[in-house]
C-alpha cells in the first residue's frame, strides 16, 4: 500500500462525501486529495467512490475497504499508545448505550466478564433501541446497528459484515409455510421492528443483481427489538433481524432462516463516539475485548 496518508485521506473522504471537505479537514489541495484516491483505486484495482458533479458515494468495494482501513488504523494508533503507556492500569468510567435485543442476551454477560478482567473500570449503561444523542446525552460510547447517519460521528466496525436474517420459528413455519422468495412475505404476518417515528417495513433482498423490495405489514410492531425476537420465538411471525440478535436461535434451532439463496440487508455492528480524542485506555479495551468475542461468534 502506497502510504497510511493515503488510506486516511481515503477514510476522511467517505467520511465527508466530498474530496474538497476531506481536503480543507486535512489541510491539503484537492489535487493531493483526489490523487491519493486514484493512487489506492489503481492498486486495488476497482473503483472505490462512485462520482457525478454534485454526489461522492462509496462503491460495494470502497464500503468493504473502508472498514478494514479503519480498523488497521485504529490498530496502529493501539499499538503507538500501548508503547507510550507502558503497562499503565486502566481505570475510568464508561458511559455505554448499546441495544435493548443483543445487549440483554449477549453483552451483558460479556460486560460482566469485561469488568472481571479491569476491576478499576467503572461501567454506566443504557439499553435502548432509540438513537442516543452522544453530544447531549450522559453517554462516552454508543453500540449500534447500521450506517450512521450523522458523517461527523467515529464508528469503528466490530462486525462490518453483519447481514440481516429472515427467520421464523419452526412452529410458525409447520403452521403457516415456507415463504420460498421474497415476494411470498406479502402472504405472511411479518414482524416489524420501528425506530422512533419509521417503521422498517420495506425489507429488501438481492440475488443475481436483482433488487426486490417488499412491502410487508403485520399484527405486531414494537421499538424494542427484544419484542421482535420474542414474538418470532413464540411463533407469532416472521421477523428480519439482524444476525447477531439470532445467531444462538439459529445454531440451536428455536429459529429457522428462510429464503437463504437470497442477499439480505447489510446492517454493521459498529463503536460509535463524537470523538476519536475519546478512545481512552478503556475504551479500546472494550473494542479489543468485544471484537474478540464477536469474532469467536460469528466463526
Amino acid at each position: 500500500m502506497r502510504s497510511i496518508q493515503d488510506l486516511k485521506i481515503f477514510i476522511e473522504t467517505a467520511r465527508q462525501g466530498s474530496l474538497s471537505a476531506a481536503a480543507r479537514l486535512l489541510d491539503l489541495s484537492p489535487a493531493a486529495t483526489s490523487a491519493a484516491v486514484k493512487r489506492l483505486e489503481a492498486e486495488l484495482g476497482v473503483p472505490l467512490f462512485i462520482r457525478s458533479t454534485r454526489h461522492l458515494r462509496l462503491t460495494h468495494q470502497g464500503e468493504t475497504f473502508l472498514g478494514h482501513c479503519q480498523q488497521a488504523l485504529q490498530l496502529l494508533d493501539d499499538g503507538c499508545q500501548a508503547i507510550q503507556k507502558g503497562q499503565t492500569v486502566i481505570q475510568d468510567v464508561l458511559q455505554l448505550s448499546m441495544p435493548s435485543d443483543i445487549g440483554r442476551n449477549l453483552l451483558l454477560g460479556w460486560l460482566d466478564e469485561f469488568l472481571d478482567l479491569y476491576p478499576q473500570i467503572d461501567l454506566r449503561i443504557q439499553l435502548s433501541d432509540r438513537l442516543v444523542n452522544i453530544y447531549r446525552q450522559p453517554v462516552d460510547i454508543a453500540l449500534r446497528y447500521g450506517e450512521l447517519p450523522d458523517s461527523s460521528l467515529i464508528a469503528v466496525p466490530l462486525v462490518p459484515d453483519n447481514r440481516r436474517v429472515l427467520c421464523a420459528s419452526p412452529d410458525y413455519v409447520q403452521q403457516f409455510g415456507t415463504p420460498l422468495r421474497p415476494e411470498d412475505l406479502t402472504k405472511h404476518n411479518c414482524l416489524c421492528f420501528m425506530l422512533g417515528e419509521d417503521v422498517h417495513g420495506r425489507w429488501r433482498f438481492w440475488k443475481n443483481a436483482q433488487e426486490v423490495s417488499v412491502k410487508v405489514r403485520g399484527s405486531r410492531v414494537a421499538d424494542d427489538g427484544e419484542a421482535v425476537r420474542r414474538w418470532a420465538l413464540a411463533g407469532k411471525g416472521i421477523a428480519y433481524k439482524a444476525r447477531l440478535d439470532v445467531i444462538e436461535d439459529l445454531s440451536n434451532g428455536r429459529l429457522v432462516p428462510l429464503c437463504e439463496d437470497w442477499e439480505t440487508e447489510r446492517t454493521p455492528f459498529n463503536l460509535i463516539c463524537a470523538d476519536r480524542r475519546q478512545f481512552s485506555p478503556a475504551v479500546q479495551a472494550l473494542r479489543q475485548f468485544l471484537s474478540s468475542r464477536l469474532e469467536k461468534l460469528s466463526a
